[in-house]
């Protein structure tokens, strides 16, 4: 079969047609703690630069119970979990249909609560494959048929492993690598343990480290794979296949385990930060699995703050500046070399302690969920935060916090071209594509 110059000039022109018309349709999925890498990226294409004037309608609205959770998507459905107290303390796993929000499934199991800020599970839903992972903030483990929500095995990690249970609940959204699901939970003489994925049987533990709330990240380093942990003491670099610690930095807290936010990585660096102790920069070796301190900043006082003082925000890391929220709201821009201060903003959240934004790169652009219950879409450079539109998903509620009439301080999904956010009452979704 022969093409002539003309034929093929017709049907190259209509390869592109096609594939410029398919492209588009292509979606992401956010199966997991911070989307599809845990790096906070969202990659679809065909999204809206602006809001409507009057905003967003909702695609549709479910009611659900408490809980800081936020929603993750896959294959079609998205889960999340909450919490009720009566008649009896229950903990529930719940999975929607992402077009019409219509009930799957819904799990429950009984789970009476020892910990501060009772409002309900913390840690996002895993999903891997048709498998579904949910952990809850007394430290129950389950993995779920995601199409059915059949129970497969389940595992009650504080009675299996002695947890020194932090004052907030288990919070780290669990990690799959290979056949392992890894989870930090603070165990007497297990900080980290991975079990297999498929039978819930454990393969490694490691580190007698107390538990922080963060999650645990995959990076390369030294042409190996590594996992990265914030403990309530320590960043340590762990083998992921057998737990083996191949270093660990001290970073004891100054009062109590409280790192929240997601490690972040960028050139063999990584950066951490904590309300009360500030930030903290390391320098991994590209030659050899070791690390050493880079630069740490850390104000007198949680309202005489130096550097990055984030309670719950994960920063964004662009170009060479770290954008994040210190103790009361304040973003803020640093220079990624020694942590100096370049510029700080009040506009994007109203100043109050512990004040959030969840940062999400799209493009060129950063969309910012406050704890207002607010969407912006801005940019962040050098020169300082540039608001382009913003608009009003959902309202702040009280279970997780009843100060200034409540908050709205569990992580957004971003997938199918939608958003999901959810408060104490609903989850919610709306649709972003242009």
């Amino acid at each position: 079969m022969s093409f002539s110059r003309s034929t093929f000039a017709v049907f190259s022109v209509s390869l592109l047609f096609a594939v410029s018309f398919i492209a588009p349709s292509l979606a992401d999925d956010w199966p997991q703690w911070r989307g599809l890498n845990r790096d906070g990226v969202w990659n679809e294409s065909g999204v809206i630069e602006e809001f409507p004037e009057g905003g967003l309608e909702p695609e549709w609205t479910v009611k659900i119970g408490s809980g800081y959770s936020g929603p993750t998507v896959a294959d079609g459905r998205v889960f999340v979990t909450d919490r009720v107290r009566r008649p009896k303390q229950i903990e529930r796993v719940h999975c929607f249909d992402f077009k019409t929000g219509r009930n799957l499934w819904t799990q429950e199991y009984d789970c009476t609560y020892t910990v501060s800020y009772e409002a309900g599970p913390r840690a996002c839903v895993t999903i891997d494959g048709n498998n579904a992972y949910a952990l809850g903030a007394m430290g129950h483990l389950h993995c779920f048929d995601a199409a059915t929500g059949k129970v497969l095995w389940k595992r009650d990690l504080n009675a299996d492993f002695k947890i020194e249970m932090p004052i907030w609940g288990i919070s780290s959204s669990p990690l799959i690598y290979k056949d392992l699901i890894i989870v930090q939970c603070g165990g007497a003489d297990a900080c980290m343990v991975a079990l297999d994925k498929e039978f819930g049987e454990t393969k490694w533990t490691a580190l007698k480290d107390r538990a922080s709330y963060a999650a645990p990240i995959l990076i390369r380093q030294a042409g190996q794979d590594v996992v990265i942990c914030w403990t309530g003491d320590s960043v340590a670099g762990l083998d992921p296949q057998s737990g083996k610690v191949h270093w660990r930095f001290p970073f004891p807290p100054s009062r109590m385990p409280i790192g929240i936010a997601t490690p972040l990585i960028k050139d063999n660096r990584l950066f951490m930060t904590s309300f009360y102790d500030g930030s903290l920069m390391l320098r991994l070796s590209e030659r050899e699995l070791s690390a050493r301190l880079d630069w740490r900043r850390c104000g007198p006082n949680e309202k005489r703050t130096d550097g990055l003082h984030s309670i719950i925000s994960t920063p964004i890391w662009l170009g060479d500046h770290i954008y994040g929220v210190d103790s009361y709201g304040e973003l803020r821009c640093l220079k990624d070399s020694d942590g100096e201060r370049v510029w700080e903003d009040q506009t994007a959240t109203p100043r109050a302690r512990w004040s959030t934004i969840h940062f999400v790169k799209n493009g060129e652009n950063i969309w910012m969920f406050n704890e207002r219950g607010e969407l912006i879409i801005g940019q962040l450079d050098q020169g300082g935060f540039k608001e382009k539109s913003r608009t009003k998903l959902i309202d702040p509620t009280t279970p997780q916090l009843p100060q200034r009439n409540g908050v709205c301080w569990a992580h957004p999904a971003f997938a199918e071209r939608m958003i999901f956010v959810r408060n104490d009452n609903e989850l919610r979704a709306f649709d972003l594509s242009k």
